[in-house]
């Protein structure tokens, strides 16, 4: 399951967002779980005011699992702190 999610923000503040999420140990700890096979920033060149995120699982169980740990509350509040919108796009093998 490949999900991508675009933040977007102003001022930098989506930028500020991937880096805090990496200094803070958050991205480090969904790497860890069970069933994440990718967790990765990216920068489009057209949109300064816009990060990546391309985030994979194994099956949506693992994802679910993600959606109900304590991170996704951080995440969540991080997202707030930077006034971000987000955008999700869902892909699944068939």
């Amino acid at each position: 399951m490949l999900i991508n999610l675009y933040y977007t923000g102003k001022d930098g503040n989506a930028k500020k967002f991937a880096s805090e999420m990496v200094s803070s140990g958050i991205v480090q700890r969904v790497r860890a779980e069970e069933g994440n096979i990718r967790y990765d920033y990216f920068f489009p060149m057209d949109d300064p005011e816009t990060v990546l995120l391309i985030d994979e699982w194994v099956s949506q169980e693992a994802l679910d699992l993600h959606h109900h740990s304590p991170m996704m509350q951080q995440i969540a509040t991080l997202r707030d702190k930077y006034k971000l919108c987000l955008r999700v796009e869902r892909y699944t093998k068939c």
